[in-house]
């Protein structure tokens, strides 16, 4: 793919998070850096986001809070990403952050406090998939001024995590395009659109009809759905 030096980060955190641990890389092209964030399993998100005892984690320059497990996974890579990253970056690079579902909240928040702590180093663009709600107002605030025209937040139909965290405790940054269920993408949720989404997977799978979420949140279906179907 032309991306000829690679750099893994991982660490492990300990319970009560149902995660084995944070998996990201860094690749460098000629002319592109990719840092990516591995995402999990979205029940086991789902469940463990929807905990509303969970406390919140300062947020990267004293600004708002995050989520804590986001902070508690983030912490221990970060060093890594941020040494790699001046490693192997050159005037002639762009550099962008993904990842999908836990991942997405990582790679977000990575590229936000890369931002506030030193702007000189802000990313060309973010972009994540499925990702949950991640931190507070304050820092959402902060990173839609950073991050204008620089963010891509994808949301496929009915995907259940995105929906986590609960409001208003923690909020969704800017700039989404949600996916319908025809595959069509959109820079806002359509409330027809979206009403209709539901029925549509409800009625789906008469026996398991919530399992549509679950579903939905499946990277496949954002490839599927992002880039094939809009590609063509």
């Amino acid at each position: 793919m032309g991306f000829g030096q690679i750099r893994h980060h991982e660490s492990r955190f300990t319970p009560p998070f149902p995660f084995e641990g944070t998996q990201a890389y860094t690749m460098a092209g000629d002319h592109m850096i990719i840092i990516g964030f591995r995402g999990t399993e979205p029940v086991r998100i789902r469940d463990w986001l929807s905990d509303v005892t969970t406390p919140p984690w300062p947020g990267p320059a004293e600004t708002g809070y995050v989520h804590y497990g986001f902070g508690e996974a983030l912490d221990p890579v970060f060093p890594s990403v941020r040494d790699s990253l001046a490693e192997l970056r050159h005037q002639e690079h762009t550099v962008w952050f993904i990842g999908h579902s836990l991942g997405g909240a990582l790679a977000m928040l990575a590229g936000c406090r890369m931002y506030v702590e030193e702007p000189r180093l802000r990313a060309d663009g973010v972009y994540t998939f499925g990702q949950p709600r991640t931190c507070d107002r304050l820092l959402a605030a902060a990173f839609n001024k950073g991050f204008k025209d620089r963010l891509y937040r994808f949301v496929n139909n009915n995907d259940i995590v995105p929906q986590v965290p609960p409001e208003p405790a923690y909020t969704h940054v800017e700039a989404l395009r949600y996916i319908d269920s025809t595959g069509k993408v959109h820079n806002s949720t359509p409330r027809f659109s979206t009403l209709t989404d539901r029925f549509r997977g409800m009625t789906a799978d008469m026996f398991a009809p919530t399992s549509d979420g679950v579903r939905d949140h499946s990277i496949k279906k954002y490839i599927a759905a992002a880039l094939e179907h809009n590609l063509v």
